[in-house]
């Protein structure tokens, strides 16, 4: 008769509870995706909070509410500033893309034929191949200033617009008790110190990984600009923006932004080898600069596990899961490197006691 053992029991159902859980984050990933804004939203906006914070004079209430008050009417501020200057230009230029960009490529294509005239060794194979690459051209190129309205219009919507910044606000106004009050729920005070120093690796991460995102992608917007402002590319702040933006896409994004970006603008302009070279040098410095000295701490990840954490999310969660991949592994990794150094503490202390 197989008796009854309740470590096994314990493993089981821990086992089930796990996977419910997993389940259920599945099924609402798109609630905690806003939530997830919401708090990246707050680790952007904290560095303001802070120094408004040392500047305005502190009341008996130590309350943060007015630094947070003041941090989001300078918030608006530059919202509105940067929508009169750079937003209305890239809407209107992408709706000039999207009327001038396949004539172009249809030009384009013909003067390449046509420069190879002279030559009979071009025969009905080749020329099916060309026709089939301008086809496939066309129609990769010419959907982009309809997916970039697209972002444009998801990021207009209102309700996100207001309930990403209400949620960020209350994380940052109640940070502290929210700690506090997931500490309180462990009561073994060697499992509430592994936590406090998980919560924050944790909180050092994210706050470095926000700032190398927001620093890369306003460095490929300005590097994208001014290059593109001097080539006198039509589109220029289209094509920075839309670089700019992609750079929060880990790995994948940067290698979509050279594709889509050398092209319009090699097309536009027929500057191809300048363009190129630019692409080179940018990507040199972006990618073993500025990157490696802005995530040198807290996202020390092997850019394979990089690539799978980004093929996985995408399969996972769309978009949301590749902007997601890169922080969610290095908590994970902050998890196992502090639970290994507790058990190994744990195992180093039992054995002096003995």
């Amino acid at each position: 008769m197989v008796g009854y053992d309740a470590k096994a029991a314990r493993c089981t159902w821990t086992a089930l509870i796990v996977l419910l859980l997993a389940y259920l984050v599945y099924l609402i990933r798109a609630t905690l995706f806003i939530f997830v804004l919401a708090l990246l939203f707050a680790y952007l906006l904290s560095p303001l909070v802070n120094l408004i914070g040392r500047i305005l004079p502190s009341g008996k209430t130590h309350t943060r509410a007015p630094a947070l008050a003041v941090a989001y009417i300078i918030l608006v501020g530059v919202v509105v500033l940067l929508a009169i200057q750079f937003g209305t230009v890239a809407v209107r230029q992408a709706e000039a893309l999207a009327v001038s960009f396949p004539p172009m490529i249809r030009n384009t294509v013909t003067s390449w034929q046509n420069a190879r005239t002279g030559l009979e060794s071009l025969d009905a194979l080749k020329q099916q191949a060309m026709d089939g690459f301008q086809t496939k051209v066309a129609e990769l190129v010419s959907t982009l200033p309809s997916a970039s309205m697209r972002i444009v219009a998801a990021v207009s919507n209102l309700i996100y617009v207001v309930i990403i910044p209400v949620l960020a606000f209350l994380f940052l106004k109640d940070a502290e008790a929210l700690r506090r009050h997931i500490l309180e729920l462990v009561a073994d005070e060697s499992r509430r110190a592994v936590i406090e120093d998980v919560i924050a690796d944790i909180h050092v991460l994210l706050a470095r990984y926000m700032r190398a995102l927001v620093v890369l992608a306003a460095a490929a917007f300005a590097a994208y600009g001014i290059f593109f402002a001097i080539l006198g590319v039509p589109y220029g702040v289209l094509l920075a923006a839309m670089g700019g933006m992609l750079e929060f896409i880990p790995m994948i994004g940067p290698l979509v932004s050279i594709v889509i970006v050398t092209l319009v603008a090699g097309i536009a302009t027929g500057h191809w080898i300048a363009i190129v070279i630019f692409m080179i040098a940018f990507r040199m410095v972006q990618d073993y600069v500025i990157s490696p000295h802005l995530m040198e701490r807290g996202v020390a990840i092997h850019p394979l596990l990089v690539l799978f954490g980004v093929f996985a999310g995408a399969e996972i969660a769309g978009i949301p899961g590749t902007f997601l991949s890169v922080p969610a592994l290095a908590m994970v990794r902050i998890v196992y490197v502090r639970v290994r150094k507790a058990g190994q503490a744990r195992i180093a202390t039992s054995g002096a006691g003995t």
